[in-house]
């Protein structure tokens, strides 16, 4: 059984990760969920621990793994990265290699033979701002791949592109690659 790990961050779309998890569970893959701080506050742990049947984390501070290394722990265990949604300010860490929560720190220590995925989700504003689309690009450059975003309606009810991609669609795309 492939083991995806889930990592969410703070954006309106926080209730897609949730449906996403239950779908990835149900379609039979092992998911940990790791939270930002900031989407722990949009989202509890304890939903996507009933829906995964695991420990969601979303500290260092209160650590899982016997040697307090969360991060390494779940890096090594990792078939795949999934960030959804990921924020404007997520991507930002992502590309300048920032590790201030248990979230970023783990997605410092996978391997570099771990794909990795996001999910991009924000204001159509946001998503066309230069600064957000020079961290896309540095992500892209890095490996990572990209799910999105779609055109659509926003939380901030504004259209344009920046709407996360449906979990339906995610789950799809994550098949054909562990398929492959």
């Amino acid at each position: 059984m492939k083991e995806i790990l889930l990592g969410v961050s703070a954006s309106a779309a926080c209730f897609k990760a949730a449906a996403l998890a239950s779908h990835l569970v149900q379609d039979g893959f092992s998911v940990t969920a790791v939270l930002s701080p900031s989407a722990a506050k949009l989202v509890t742990p304890l939903q996507f621990s009933c829906l995964t049947g695991r420990r969601a984390l979303c500290t260092e501070w209160q650590p899982h793994d016997p040697a307090g290394m969360d991060h390494i722990a779940l890096a090594r265990n990792a078939d795949l990265f999934l960030v959804a949604p990921a924020s404007a300010d997520r991507i930002g860490v992502f590309a300048h290699g920032l590790a201030p929560d248990l979230l970023a720190s783990t997605a410092l220590a996978l391997d570099g033979e771990v794909p990795k995925l996001f999910a991009p989700a924000m204001n159509p504003e946001m998503w066309s701002h230069p600064a957000v689309q020079r961290n896309v690009a540095q992500l892209e450059a890095d490996g990572w791949q990209r799910l999105g975003p779609v055109a659509g309606r926003t939380a901030c009810e504004e259209q344009g592109l920046g709407r996360m991609v449906e979990p339906d669609a995610v789950v799809e795309q994550l098949r054909a690659l562990l398929a492959g």
